[in-house]
């Protein structure tokens, strides 16, 4: 039987928020993102996390270490945001962002800290993605973890093989946890983690920073 064809709804949808993570989404519709003007994308690939913010007015920035994503987000922004520079828009890596301390209101970091290649790698990572964000900001991040697989994937944080097949740096509740403390940063949701049928967990860690 072939595939229906799209229904209005999902068309009308996608082209207002691309193919926005469901759990951004969740932020986005609790006001979170509300008053932040200038928001990093930190891996954003082609832009699938930026569409709505950029049609809706955001200064939009974004890092990739793939010269194809940035190419192809800058051809969205240029469609969405034509406002906007490209130079919003760079090939960089999360260990050496390209701009000042607390100059972003948000940071979006989806699926992305899990291709560290070990612990020191993440903890750069979230330690240079966290000094861009200005007080008051916020970081979201998705993230393979342990929770729930702990019986598969021991107790401890580690780069290894999941149950899916892939190869991934997984956290541990505790260590997220250590780490917002670590940055001196307020949990604005409790840790939330999808397991999907034992095979992958992956991670919510929304993290608000303090004024100063």
């Amino acid at each position: 039987m072939a595939d229906a064809p799209a229904s209005p709804h999902s068309t009308e949808l996608r082209t207002q928020f691309g193919e926005l993570d469901i759990y951004l989404f969740d932020q986005l519709l609790r006001g979170r993102f509300d008053g932040r003007r200038r928001v990093l994308d930190a891996g954003c690939g082609d832009g699938r996390n930026l569409v709505y913010l950029l049609q809706r007015g955001v200064e939009c920035f974004g890092v990739d270490r793939d010269e194809a994503a940035i190419a192809a987000m800058r051809r969205l922004a240029a469609t969405r945001a034509p406002a906007l520079h490209e130079s919003h828009f760079r090939v960089a890596d999360l260990t050496r962002l390209p701009f000042a301390d607390g100059s972003m209101d948000a940071v979006i970091c989806s699926a992305v800290l899990h291709f560290a290649d070990d612990e020191a790698e993440w903890e750069a990572m979230v330690s240079e993605t966290w000094r861009v964000l200005a007080g008051g900001g916020l970081f979201f991040a998705r993230l393979a973890s342990n929770i729930g697989l702990e019986s598969q994937l021991g107790h401890s944080p580690g780069r290894m093989r999941l149950p899916d097949g892939s190869t991934r740096f997984v956290v541990t509740e505790a260590l997220l946890i250590a780490w917002t403390t670590r940055l001196g940063g307020r949990l604005v949701d409790p840790i939330k983690t999808t397991n999907v049928q034992q095979m992958r967990a992956m991670t919510t860690w929304v993290v608000e920073k303090p004024h100063h």
